[in-house]
């Protein structure tokens, strides 16, 4: 089966964003394909690029970069709450150089969103 994941929870905080990454491990370890990882709301925390855990706590950004990179996964912020959240590339930095987009995330629209959504079986909101 085809599954989109659409993440709400932030990085830290709660522990939907972790659950979300256990569902996203299991899934592709049963032989689904995840077409794509859309953050929201507050999700979208999860691709800011100065969020630095404690070294000894589970550094869960980093896990969606190995997990995208392993996988060939795309991780996709809202655009929206992602800038309204103070995470930016370089298209959208008011000032050149000052960005703050992790890598391995992309900022996205609602389009790349539905056309994931129609091409998918089903859909995990967390």
């Amino acid at each position: 089966m085809r599954y989109v994941l659409c993440i709400k929870q932030p990085i830290y905080g709660a522990q939907g964003g972790y659950l979300a990454y256990q569902i996203a491990q299991a899934l592709v370890e049963q032989g689904h394909q995840i077409s794509q990882i859309f953050f929201f709301q507050q999700g979208t925390t999860t691709g800011n690029a100065f969020v630095y855990p404690a070294n000894d706590e589970f550094n869960l950004q980093k896990a969606w970069q190995n997990f995208s990179q392993q996988y060939d996964v795309p991780l996709h912020l809202c655009i929206a709450a992602a800038q309204r959240r103070g995470i930016v590339d370089t298209q959208s930095a008011k000032t050149v150089g000052q960005t703050n987009l992790a890598s391995h995330f992309v900022l996205a629209g609602l389009g790349e969103f539905s056309q994931a959504l129609l091409e998918s079986d089903r859909v995990l909101t967390l």
